[in-house]
């Protein structure tokens, strides 16, 4: 095989590489609507314009020095999956919906909005390499202008995987819109 040459064609690829999954049809992906993602989804933007839901557990967050970097992400996540296993509370469970304006959060059982982060104020997302099933992404806080990396439990961890995929797909929707409503400038 040949490598991909832009990211959006990596994208693509490890998109079609999380559909061809054999659970992800049986689990629905942990969308809110549950409905089974189409096969060219890498390639869609109308269900991403809509904003794509997922539903995770929210384990915790802290401050980062930087507003971005692989082993800053790795370390944040860390210390915040073990203030989550020293607290004995159970995590609030909530839906993540991504669109090209950003990430919004919703508490899973009394539908309340929890937060919306700006697509312009994230300047990071991963998938952990050793804690496989959590989310992560990095964001200057609205009020404090403080970095802040936030973090998500995933019942398996192609649904990590998938909604860092979302997120890196919204960020280059973002840029494309941005860039065509500039074009005429």
């Amino acid at each position: 095989r040949s490598q991909p040459r832009t990211a959006m064609e990596a994208l693509r690829a490890a998109g079609r590489a999380v559909l061809r999954s054999p659970r992800l049809a049986r689990h629905g992906l942990g969308l809110c609507r549950r409905r089974k993602l189409p096969e060219s989804w890498a390639d869609m933007q109308e269900p991403l314009l809509e904003g794509m839901c997922f539903t995770l557990k929210y384990l915790g967050m802290t401050l980062v020095e930087k507003p971005k970097g692989e082993d800053m992400a790795a370390a944040a996540i860390r210390r915040i999956v073990a203030m989550a296993r020293v607290g004995a509370r159970k995590f609030q469970k909530v839906i993540l919906t991504v669109s090209p304006r950003g990430i919004s959060l919703q508490d899973a059982d009394t539908k309340e909005m929890v937060e919306s982060i700006s697509i312009y104020r994230i300047s990071y997302c991963t998938t952990d390499k050793l804690q496989n099933k959590v989310f992560a992404y990095i964001a200057q806080s609205q009020e404090s202008g403080a970095l802040e990396c936030h973090a998500f439990l995933s019942p398996k961890k192609k649904i990590a995987q998938a909604v860092t995929l979302t997120v890196a797909q919204a960020f280059q929707m973002a840029l494309d819109l941005w860039e065509a409503a500039n074009a005429g400038r």
